[in-house]
């Protein structure tokens, strides 16, 4: 049996950037850390309530990006708080939402430390937000998956066309890290889906950095290259799409197809 541990370590869900979207227990929790170890996605002015005396270990981890290794990290966090630290792990989103919160409170509880999990605003969320639409609509969907298109290394990828299907039942995809893969991501779908299906990207959304790209699956690929648009950022495929399509007046919404026509 394990020693019982001083310390406790609480995996906190920093949201997707906008530090005003932190909930209250997110904030009494980072006010609490005597250690804090920060992701590389968390918002500029999130460490802005902790306290001067808190210790802050910058501890990277962005797709495509030199990052730091996850076993130093869940290593780091057991070391912290056998030495009595109230640690708090900073993740941006939600650290059970693709943020590998579970993998890191299994090795904590492993080791006999106490773990706490603070929920946050996750990118997917905050990316239809931003563009005004839900995940959900008793008129276009019932439901909503939440995918992620950066398969572990040596993984299996989705099945792309496997998905599609689903959607195609009235579904909303939401597809975190999927830039990188965007095309075989939209080929695939489009085996299930008409190529004329709504379709968009959110890149760094709730920041100050937000930008929108509302276009369709057959062009979505062709339109981000010529918007520049790149990671991080959410791709969202479905019909709630619908009005911010037809739409189309905003700039900041507008497919760089569009916008080029003008």
């Amino acid at each position: 049996m394990n020693m019982k541990i001083s310390g406790h370590v609480t995996l906190v869900g920093a949201g997707p950037g906008d530090p005003e979207l932190l909930t209250i227990k997110a904030v009494r929790a980072i006010r609490r850390a005597t250690v804090l170890l920060v992701d590389d996605l968390v918002g500029d002015g999130v460490l802005r309530y902790a306290r001067r005396s808190a210790r802050t270990v910058y501890v990277g981890k962005r797709g495509g990006c030199a990052s730091t290794p996850q076993a130093f990290i869940e290593r780091l966090m057991i070391a912290e708080a056998q030495r009595g630290e109230r640690v708090v792990r900073l993740k941006g989103g939600d650290p059970f939402v693709f943020g590998r919160g579970g993998e890191e409170a299994e090795h904590l509880r492993a080791a006999g430390v106490e773990v706490e999990v603070v929920n946050g605003i996750t990118s997917g969320l905050a990316a239809t937000t931003a563009l005004g639409v839900p995940w959900t609509h008793r008129e276009h969907a019932r439901g909503v998956m939440l995918v992620t298109g950066h398969a572990k290394e040596g993984g299996i990828a989705p099945h792309w066309p496997t998905l599609g299907a689903a959607a195609a039942q009235g579904l909303t995809l939401v597809v975190y890290m999927g830039v990188a893969q965007l095309e075989s991501i939209c080929d695939g779908l489009a085996d299930a889906l008409p190529t004329h299906t709504p379709a968009a990207l959110v890149q760094a959304a709730s920041t100050p950095r937000e930008r929108r790209l509302v276009s369709t699956l057959g062009a979505l690929v062709a339109d981000a290259r010529a918007a520049a648009i790149g990671s991080p950022a959410v791709l969202i495929v479905g019909d709630v799409l619908q009005g911010v399509a037809a739409a189309g007046a905003r700039p900041d919404v507008a497919s760089a197809r569009q916008q080029a026509q003008r």
